[in-house]
């Protein structure tokens, strides 16, 4: 492609959803981070909080529709909800869906549910109910919408909020299996031709990989030798450049060096094709990093011995509240 593009060119601009997260923020000031925290007594004093936060898969279902495989997007629909959820600590309990279409096809349909199954399967939640949702006239013929909302609970003392994160601890992460299901309005726009979408296609929809069972077990592990978790990001729209600075208390910056991990082919593909800039890519894909785990020095041998696959890819220093790449 000859000109150079970015997400607000595709039609996304972050800094003005930035501003209206910000709006929500102030107006309704018990809304979380990741996910929204709610004590199951009133008083105030429980020992538990209630977890809950929804999302969608976005315009990666244009992508489903362009291809018509539609039997793992609804993995991309729990996926984005539990693993938002599981970054406060929960336990994924209960999953609802919404689904919407101008005029439903039963077939269709199956492999939706199907793929929400599944997600439901790799996050350790149940599929409770959800909303079917037929308007003729609404979509044009053959597509839909999907959201996601998902509960879960933890001990209030065992909640993962980035408090105590301080200089000297460090960023651990596991890699994504992709793009995730973030970015597409950009991707769409450079992956145009059927040509493009017969040899990009597979890799394009491969469905976001699912944290649940490894954050849970690493912190079982951690909690039996003393140790916690002190911050997690799942790393969606904004990349590591605005989802990290969530969990990381003022002050804090935390720097990566990005030749320790592998970049994924399909990310410089991205990138060479439309002309994008370096910033604009970190800033709006995950680069290959799906979920970044903030420890303590002294956790890292037990850490990589549950999670193999996790990477040291940075730490955390004294400064501007931020993400550096090195």
């Amino acid at each position: 492609m000859s000109s150079t593009l970015t997400y607000r060119k595709s039609g996304v601009d972050i800094d003005l959803a930035d501003k209206l997260v910000d709006h929500i923020a102030k107006k309704a000031p018990a809304i979380g981070g990741f996910a929204g925290l709610f004590p199951l007594n009133l008083d105030g004093k429980g020992p538990w909080e209630l977890v809950a936060c929804t999302d969608g898969v976005g315009t990666k279902l244009k992508l489903a529709f362009a291809l018509d495989k539609h039997d793992t997007i609804g993995v991309d629909l729990v996926a984005m909800s539990v693993n938002d959820l599981v970054c406060c600590g929960a336990k994924p309990l209960i999953f609802l869906d919404y689904y919407a279409t101008g005029k439903l096809d039963l077939k269709r349909s199956k492999k939706i549910i199907a793929g929400i199954m599944d997600g439901c399967r790799q996050g350790q939640c149940v599929l409770l109910g959800g909303e079917t949702a037929e308007m003729p006239g609404m979509y044009p013929a053959g597509e839909y919408d999907l959201a996601g909302f998902a509960v879960g609970v933890v001990k209030r003392d065992e909640v993962i909020d980035g408090s105590k994160i301080f200089p000297g601890d460090l960023i651990l992460a596991l890699p994504s299996s992709g793009l995730h299901s973030n970015g597409y309005s950009l991707v769409r726009q450079v992956f145009k031709s059927p040509k493009d979408l017969a040899k990009w296609g597979k890799a394009l929809l491969t469905p976001t990989r699912i944290y649940v069972d490894e954050v849970l077990r690493l912190k079982e592990a951690l909690a039996a030798d003393n140790k916690i978790i002190l911050g997690l990001s799942h790393i969606t729209g904004g990349g590591l450049v605005e989802n990290v600075p969530r969990i990381l208390p003022r002050g804090r910056k935390a720097i990566f060096n990005k030749d320790a991990w592998k970049r994924p082919a399909l990310f410089d593909e991205i990138a060479r094709r439309g002309g994008v800039p370096d910033r604009e890519m970190w800033r709006t894909f995950n680069m290959g990093l799906g979920l970044v785990i903030v420890i303590r020095p002294d956790s890292l041998e037990l850490a990589q011995k549950v999670l193999p696959e996790a990477r040291l890819v940075g730490e955390i220093v004294a400064g501007k509240h931020e993400v550096e790449i090195r």
